[in-house]
């Protein structure tokens, strides 16, 4: 168990710096800007409440940071799309990204549902 917590962590982490490595490959115009300053937050954010899920107080609050994770992630999946479709980047960067944010989503929102059961499970709030 403590290698699957180690290796979500590790793959939270070089997703935030996949992200970094996007974001300054954006142009630097307006728009270039207003999605540096978005993608930046959102894309290294879901690192951050993972390791404070790690040390959540309860099953409720485990829950609590993962799904606050998982909104980032959604709100980094949706500004990858609009960049890869305007196309803001020229780059398989952008691809490589959006893949691993999809993929992302998919852990947390299984390891939030898991959680969810094991609380129904033990009557545990």
């Amino acid at each position: 168990m403590k290698n699957q917590k180690y290796d979500l962590q590790n793959r939270l982490i070089k997703f935030a710096i996949l992200i970094m490595e996007v974001v300054e490959m954006l142009p630097k115009n307006y728009t270039g800007r207003h999605f540096k300053n978005q993608l930046v937050r959102s894309g290294t954010a879901p690192a951050f409440h993972y390791g404070e899920a790690q040390a959540a107080e309860s099953r409720k609050d485990f829950v609590h940071k993962m799904k606050i994770g998982l909104k980032e992630l959604r709100e980094s999946f949706i500004a990858l799309t609009i960049i890869k479709e305007k196309p803001l980047l020229e780059d398989q960067k952008a691809d490589l990204a959006l893949r691993e944010c999809d993929e992302l989503i998919s852990i947390f929102f299984t390891s939030i549902d898991t959680a969810k059961r094991n609380m129904r499970k033990g009557n545990i709030q």
